[in-house]
């Protein structure tokens, strides 16, 4: 027998629907600043919450997959990451080499956690996969950073997909995951297809003393040679999807996911949650005076601070995809109450499967 924590039926499904309603307007409120000022949206973003959601988003990842992230690996991935992030640095000097190099140990990456977390014919199908993906990124080298910048934003579906497991309500449940379609998958086509019913413009406004015309900017983020409306869409999308990426990490996984940081903060003591806060505004006050000085050379800095996240993301969702090895840290075994819901402690059989709380929350306390 183990024990776990289950809900009483009224308040989860409740406090879901809060959490649903929220992410709504989260999504309505990132869509209008976005269509409004895209390029203002996601430079002001990228200041005040970049380094920040950074520190939350490795908090909640080592967290939850603790179990994954065991120390041979995780110091592997370090070395890894280490040597991106160096590449990065260097890109400057040589773009070319620096790129492939980069690319070269992103697969890498993908490759070890396919040995860690997976076995079997699930290990050799994603080495295959990864072996040919990997053929087409040395291929087309902008077009590989150019979806690994776009892809990077969208892949909180992926872990609140994981997360909303432990809803209890079925019904709630599928309109979480709805609303994380709608952000992550329906509004950014929508936007592409061009069916926002105002113009659209990628002229800076108010970061224009930062980012000068924004010409250096609006390349980074949009397809090779693209100009024109379709420029401008890809920016929108780009504005939209990162201001939702902020959301997630800052203000909802840390509220509704508490499991993960008491896990995170477990392996690594002194990193407490006022520490990373306080961490994430600082560094905010330092690369707001390194964007204004020189945006371009702070904006590289930053990308290499920020590949230990990309990097340390990618690993964990492939194997999380696969279906490979089991997370920690609040897995999907045990309901988890949502904030302020009331909890009643019984006896679930041991070996109870992921979907079980659905079932076991409808037990009223």
């Amino acid at each position: 027998m183990a024990g776990g924590e289950v809900t009483s039926e009224a308040s989860p499904v409740l406090r879901s629907r809060t959490v649903t309603l929220l992410m709504l307007a989260a999504v309505a409120a990132s869509l209008l600043v976005s269509t409004v000022a895209p390029m203002a949206t996601a430079v002001v973003g990228l200041i005040l919450f970049g380094v920040l959601h950074n520190l939350l988003e490795i908090r909640y990842v080592v967290g939850r997959f603790s179990s994954l992230l065991t120390p041979p690996f995780l110091y592997l991935l370090a070395a890894l990451v280490a040597a991106v992030a160096v590449s990065r640095l260097v890109s400057g000097m040589a773009p070319g080499p620096a790129r492939l190099a980069e690319i070269v140990l992103g697969y890498a990456i993908l490759a070890a956690a396919a040995q860690h977390g997976l076995d079997g014919r699930r290990r050799v199908t994603a080495w295959v996969l990864l072996a040919l993906a990997a053929v087409v990124s040395l291929a087309f080298p902008a077009y590989h950073f150019l979806a690994l910048t776009h892809l990077h934003n969208v892949v909180p579906l992926f872990f609140l997909w994981d997360w909303s497991r432990r809803i209890a309500s079925p019904r709630g449940r599928r309109a979480f995951r709805a609303v994380q379609v709608l952000w992550a998958v329906v509004v950014p086509v929508a936007l592409l297809a061009g069916l926002v019913p105002w113009a659209l413009s990628a002229h800076p406004g108010m970061v224009s003393s930062v980012v000068g015309d924004g010409e250096s900017f609006l390349a980074s983020v949009t397809p090779p040679g693209a100009a024109g409306a379709l420029a401008v869409r890809v920016l929108v999308v780009f504005a939209f999807a990162q201001t939702m990426h902020y959301v997630v990490w800052v203000a909802l996984l840390p509220r509704v996911a508490p499991d993960a940081s008491a896990a995170f903060e477990a392996r690594v003591p002194w990193a407490t949650g006022p520490r990373l806060w306080a961490a994430g505004f600082v560094a905010a006050a330092v690369f707001a005076v390194l964007f204004g000085v020189d945006f371009d050379q702070g904006k590289a800095l930053y990308a290499a601070l920020a590949s230990c996240t990309t990097y340390l993301e990618l690993p964990v969702l492939l194997v999380l995809l696969a279906g490979g090895a089991p997370a920690a840290g609040g897995s999907g075994g045990t309901v988890i109450p949502l904030p302020g819901t009331r909890t009643v402690t019984t006896e679930l059989p041991a070996g109870t499967p992921n979907e079980a709380p659905a079932e076991a929350g409808r037990h009223s306390a």
